[in-house]
Formats: C-alpha cells, sequence, structure tokens
C-alpha cells in the first residue's frame, strides 16, 4: 500500500510552485470571464475512471509477452495495485473484473478486502471469446464458431448461463453492470447468415437482461472486427443501438475508442447514442491503426478533448454518470505507469472541455461561424489545465506528480521483490 504520508512529503516540495501556477490561471480564466477554476476543480475531484483487473499487467501480441516483473498472481493482488494507483491519482476508485480471467472463491472475501483499501467493482465482464473448460464440457463445446450467434443451441445456452454466473458473482461483490463484449462473427464470406447470427445474438442478450437484479445496467460492445475479419455481429454503433433496444430498457451502449474503423468520428456517434438515451458508458485508450490499446490521449488528444465535449453537452455542464474505464494492453511500460498517465489525460480533457465558452460556441454555430466556432473549441483545448488537475489530485489526498511519486516511492521494486518475474496477470 502507498500511504497518505509518503504522497503527503512528496507532495511538499512541489507545492508552492503549483499554488502559483492555479492562482495565475485562475485569474486568467476569470478574467476571460466563461470558466471558474474552482467548478473546474471540484468536477475534477469528484470524478473517477475504473481501472480494469487486466490491465495491471503487461499485455502482449499474437508475437510475443515481455512480463514487467511484479505483476500480481491473484486478483487480491490486483485490487492491492489499483488501490496503489487511486493513492497516486485520487481517481480510480474501482476495479472492472473479467470472468473467469478473475473467479474468486470467496466473493464475500474478496468483497472485504477491496473495500478495506478503498476500491469498489465497477462493472462485470463477461468472457465468451475463448473456451472455458469448467463450464464447456471439458471441451465438446466449444466457442470457436461464435456463442451467442452458434448454430448449436448447446453452446448458446453455455454462454447465456456464463453471463448470469458473471452477475450473481457481481452482485456478491458490490458490483450494479454487466458489459457484454463478443467475439462472434465470420471470418469467410458464406459461413454464416449475417441475420440468422444477428437475431440468435439478440434472443441471448433478452435472457441475460432478464436476469439482471433491480438497479442493475447491461452494456452492450461494438467492434468492426477482430477475431472475426470479414464481419462482426456487433461491429459498430448502429448494430450495438439495435441489440440494446432489443435486450430491454436495463441496456445501453458501451463505446470503446479502439473499437473504430481508422477517423471513425467518435465524437458523432457519442452525440448520436447519447441522443437515442442508450449512451452507457466508456473504455478510454488510444490508437494509431486499429484496437492498439495503447495509452489514452497520446495520438489524438484534440479527439479526446471533442469526445468531452460532447459528454458534457449530454451531462448539462458536466460529465453524465455513466460507466468510464480505461481498457489498454502495456506491452512496453508499466502498466501502472500507463494507467497514470491515461487517468491524468482523461482528467485533462474533462477540464478542457469543461472550460469551452458554451454560449460563444451556440452564437458561432447559428451564425454559421466556423472560424469563430474553431477559435472557442481551439482556446479551450489550449489551455494548460494540468495546474487545476494536480489541484484536484492535491485536495484528494494524492498525488500532484503521481508519475513521480510512483518512481519515489518504488512500488515497482518492492513488487519484484514480493511477488517474483513470472506471473502473467491479464488471462490471455
Amino acid at each position: 500500500m502507498i500511504d497518505r504520508e509518503r504522497i503527503a512529503e512528496h507532495n511538499r516540495e512541489l507545492e508552492p510552485r503549483l499554488v502559483r501556477d492555479v492562482e495565475h490561471l485562475a485569474t486568467n480564466l476569470a478574467t476571460d470571464g466563461h470558466a471558474d477554476a474552482e467548478e473546474v476543480i471540484s468536477a475534477l475531484v469528484d470524478f473517477s475512471v475504473a481501472a480494469p483487473s487486466w490491465a495491471v499487467g503487461t499485455g502482449g501480441t499474437r508475437f510475443g509477452r515481455f512480463p514487467a516483473g511484479g505483476e500480481p498472481r491473484t486478483t487480491e493482488e490486483k485490487i492491492d495495485d489499483v488501490a496503489a494507483l487511486h493513492a497516486l491519482t485520487g481517481s480510480n476508485r474501482s476495479i472492472s473484473l473479467h470472468v473467469p480471467w478473475d473467479d474468486p472463491a470467496d466473493p464475500p472475501g474478496l468483497r472485504e478486502h477491496a473495500l478495506a483499501r478503498g476500491i469498489g467493482f465497477d462493472a462485470m465482464n463477461s468472457n465468451t471469446f475463448q473456451d472455458n473448460p469448467s463450464t464447456t464440457d471439458g471441451g465438446r463445446l466449444t466457442y470457436k464458431f461464435g456463442s451467442l450467434a452458434n448454430t448449436d443451441p448447446e453452446v448458446r445456452e453455455v454462454a447465456v448461463a456464463h453471463n448470469r454466473y458473471v452477475i450473481e458473482l457481481g452482485v456478491a461483490l458490490g458490483s450494479q453492470a454487466l458489459t457484454v463484449w463478443l467475439a462472434d462473427g465470420i471470418n469467410h464470406p458464406g459461413q454464416a447468415d449475417h441475420r440468422d447470427q444477428f437475431e440468435r445474438v439478440a434472443d441471448g442478450l433478452r435472457r441475460i437482461h432478464d436476469h439482471l437484479p433491480d438497479g442493475w445496467r447491461m452494456y452492450t460492445e461494438h467492434k468492426p472486427y477482430e477475431p472475426a475479419f470479414y464481419a462482426t455481429v456487433n461491429q459498430d454503433w448502429g448494430s450495438s443501438l439495435l441489440l440494446a433496444r432489443a435486450a430491454g430498457d436495463k441496456a445501453s451502449c458501451l463505446v470503446d475508442l479502439g473499437h473504430h474503423l481508422p477517423n471513425a468520428n467518435i465524437e458523432q456517434i457519442v452525440s448520436r447514442l447519447a441522443m437515442a438515451g442508450r449512451l452507457g458508458g466508456f473504455h478510454f485508450n488510444d490508437s494509431k491503426y486499429g484496437d492498439d490499446d495503447l495509452t489514452t490521449g497520446s495520438i489524438k488528444p484534440f479527439q479526446l478533448f471533442l469526445i468531452f465535449c460532447e459528454l458534457i453537452r449530454a451531462g448539462d455542464g458536466r460529465l453524465p454518470a455513466l460507466a468510464y474505464m480505461i481498457d489498454q494492453s502495456h506491452n512496453v511500460k508499466d502498466p501502472l505507469e500507463d494507467l497514470i498517465q491515461s487517468t491524468e489525460a482523461v482528467a485533462i480533457a474533462y477540464a478542457q472541455a469543461m472550460l469551452v465558452d458554451r454560449a460563444a460556441l451556440a452564437a458561432a454555430q447559428l451564425d454559421n461561424d466556423a472560424a469563430r466556432a474553431q477559435q472557442v473549441l481551439q482556446s479551450a483545448f489550449r489551455t494548460d489545465v494540468r495546474p487545476l488537475v494536480a489541484e484536484a489530485r492535491r485536495r484528494g489526498g494524492a498525488a500532484i506528480d503521481p508519475l513521480g511519486a510512483y518512481r519515489g516511492i518504488g512500488y515497482r521494486r518492492t513488487m519484484i521483490e514480493r511477488r517474483g518475474t513470472g506471473t502473467v496477470a491479464t488471462g490471455l
């Protein structure tokens, strides 16, 4: 665990400069007359983005995996890493589990372990894209040709049963949502019927939806390709919306920033789903070519800013109450360092979006003044809001410089000594 005293010690040297930077920025914003620094800081203090259990370990590719050392060996240790992350950032209050990668034998005990560290449980993630011998009759049944879309009714039944099990596990842990990402699709033209597959998936999601307890949500997550490369059943936001509507009132759509074809207008997709009342959540990452799972904001920071502008539009000035999670694969970086950088990128985009002069933007749009509208957006985007983000962390008892504090404390070195170097924590 990273205790507050060590963070406070790290902060002492940085506080005087931070105070000056915050005062300077707050004065400039007040002079502009359309943003309040305290309002932005307050929103950032309240904000939280979940960390997925699989992201605290090193990722991999089809070509190999290079362990970072000190990776968690159990779900309890994954929670410990998220608690350390939250102590540094103040913005990662929950963990999202992936079943069966995380399948605790003692759910109440795991919940107590998390609560003792100040960590809650975000949306549960079911896995039917790789076989699980414990639920597929020792290999007789397989997800090789799909799960909910499979032509074999026994396989579909197993997939529905798995999702229901994940819901029950989530109830025991205190979660209130289920995310369903399916690998179901077609690799070769003619391999399966597009419509039949879609209707089988819709039927399966309805049955899963009917098992949701009161207060729960289900999220349908789309992706255009991989591992099905000719066609996937839930390939875009339109299909996701159709499936959510078919499933029931508790279902909505989840947007993973890497689950789009290159140059897709994701901010417009966000707007459409919000208009339809079915925007449910986000998986934050970044990409250059496809589903790269790179550090959030590292490739397309302006797009991330525009997405937050749409979210704030949907939330009437602040972020709406959706499921927010970082979903990344760290192949060469320390996983926790990458999560620290992504958490800060999300907070920066949120703060920048709050600085947009909404009245001026609306006036420019009504006047069809494209140049003025761009100027309004760029003015907010180019504002260095890092002092406000750091001040929000400081007020929450977290680190002004979380990456510097992480390295200074030596958390990874300690974990290598404790856990060793050979653990695979991602489930892949």
